[in-house]
């Protein structure tokens, strides 16, 4: 069987060309007392990427992510600053809320919101409002750069955060997003196994792993136990059926899937 995507994990496989991207993992308490819900929207059915499919807030890093990063976090690794400012950027552009940002008011957030969605650049908008923004309020917990070559390749960043307080209404940016949720990582993946909704691997991968643990302060503990490696998937042949792999050493309960059961991109 030829294999659509690496033979094994090491980061001399990340692909050329891969885009930086970041990812945002939102948790709240749930009203009823039970583990911490999660902020999902469901992409929209047109997208070249995860059509159609339940994901986190986040998205490209813009090169002005790099400049913020500077600005406002110069001790952070150059790729992991901009990755952060990318993730808290992107949650707001696509759902509204403002994480990271203590000096904005729920009262300016939608003019905030539609200047950046109209191409004004986040540095600049920092500096007319002389506002700072908190970037070690997000937990970093994996990195994946899957190579299903199904479309683009996305070297992510993942971070998880304690939801801010917020008293508006949380919308999706239609151009790309159709649907907004929260969901606890369980609920989420028993709606993936019922049809409900559709999951591509990484999400699903991280959804279980975040399902271990019933709080954002529980969560972060967790996630600091594990390195952060590069994750690349890799297929391996066992008695005749492919499977979708991934490491066994970062803090995932689950590390591979039948291969025609996956969905990639």
């Amino acid at each position: 069987m030829s294999s659509p995507v690496p033979s094994s994990p090491t980061s001399e496989n990340l692909p050329d060309g891969a885009i930086p991207a970041a990812t945002l993992v939102i948790m709240r308490p749930s009203d009823d007392g039970g583990p911490d819900e999660i902020l999902m929207v469901k992409r929209s059915t047109n997208m070249a990427f995860a059509a159609g499919a339940v994901v986190f807030p986040g998205g490209r890093v813009d090169p002005d992510d790099y400049l913020v990063a500077r600005q406002h976090a110069p001790d952070l690794a150059e790729a992991d600053g901009a990755a952060r400012v990318a993730a808290l950027r992107e949650t707001l552009e696509e759902t509204g809320l403002a994480v990271g940002w203590p000096g904005l008011a729920d009262r300016d957030v939608p003019d905030v919101r539609r200047a950046l969605l109209a191409g004004t650049l986040l540095s600049d908008m920092l500096a007319a409002r002389g506002d700072r923004i908190a970037l070690d309020s997000l937990v970093p917990f994996a990195r994946w750069c899957p190579n299903f070559k199904e479309a683009r390749t996305f070297d992510t960043r993942f971070y998880a955060v304690n939801a801010p307080p917020h008293s508006h209404e949380l919308t999706v940016e239609e151009a790309e997003h159709s649907h907004i949720f929260w969901a606890t990582a369980t609920n989420t993946l028993a709606m993936a196994d019922s049809g409900e909704v559709s999951v591509i691997f990484p999400t699903r991968r991280n959804l279980e792993k975040l399902a271990q643990a019933p709080d954002f302060a529980r969560f972060s503990d967790h996630a600091r136990q594990f390195p952060i490696d590069l994750v690349t998937p890799w297929i391996e042949d066992r008695e005749g059926q492919a499977f979708l792999c991934i490491p066994g050493h970062l803090g995932y309960p689950v590390t591979s899937e039948s291969f025609e059961r996956v969905r990639r991109g």
